[in-house]
């Protein structure tokens, strides 16, 4: 697959080095193009350019800025992205009280204001979850498992296209469902940054049922 990525920090660089070890194509997109030709070169992508060389190149884009520079980054390229497959990592938090907070409302998402600007586009809420270290392994897994990578679609197509992605690195993809539900994963990556900020671990607060004496899942 043509994967043009638009950023050129360290989650454009370990998702761009992650998809060119699985054979990908890639093009890095900045707005300082000498820092994407530079993240280019260290991960062995085929180039690098500006943003709008970047969204025509890619099947697949991915957006890998701050969230709240995702918009104003997407909207002028609305037309370049007509047809791609979109995917949206971002993580809308910012500093609280007691840790990160969710800076989007309940049923709203950075996924779907993407969507908004860029309606001919197939968009997908995918890769947020994970801190940008974990994208370096060669085949991310834990505990005997390949890494489970969630992720929501605007549709079946997008949902083909993410799924194939995330399996190309190894990795198992976990459909949670459409574009209604991707404040859901944005609220569990900032859930997660919270737990790991106050000095928890996240993997311990989800054990899978089937784990406990008699389960119900051990006995079917």
């Amino acid at each position: 697959m043509r994967i043009g990525i638009l950023g050129t920090g360290a989650m454009a660089t370990a998702l761009g080095g992650a998809w060119v070890r699985a054979g990908h194509e890639v093009l890095v997109g900045g707005r300082d193009e000498a820092a994407a030709r530079q993240v280019a070169a260290s991960i062995g992508a085929s180039g690098g350019g500006g943003p709008a060389e970047a969204a025509r190149f890619g099947q697949a884009v991915l957006v890998a800025v701050p969230a709240e520079a995702a918009l104003s980054l997407v909207a002028p390229l609305a037309g370049e992205l007509a047809g791609r497959t979109l995917l949206d990592c971002t993580v809308p938090m910012a500093p609280g009280v007691h840790g990160p907070a969710l800076t989007t409302a309940a049923g709203d998402s950075v996924a779907r204001r993407l969507a908004a600007v860029a309606p001919d586009a197939r968009v997908a809420k995918v890769f947020g979850i994970c801190h940008e270290s974990i994208w370096t392994m060669p085949r991310p897994g834990f505990e005997g498992a390949p890494l489970g990578v969630p992720y929501c679609a605007d549709g079946p197509e997008t949902g083909a296209v993410v799924a194939g992605l995330v399996a190309s690195m190894g990795c198992t993809p976990v459909d949670c469902g459409g574009l209604d539900r991707a404040g859901l994963l944005e609220a569990a990556a900032v859930f997660a940054v919270g737990v790991w900020w106050s000095g928890g671990e996240a993997r311990h607060v989800f054990p899978s049922p089937a784990l406990a004496p008699g389960a119900q899942d051990d006995v079917e």
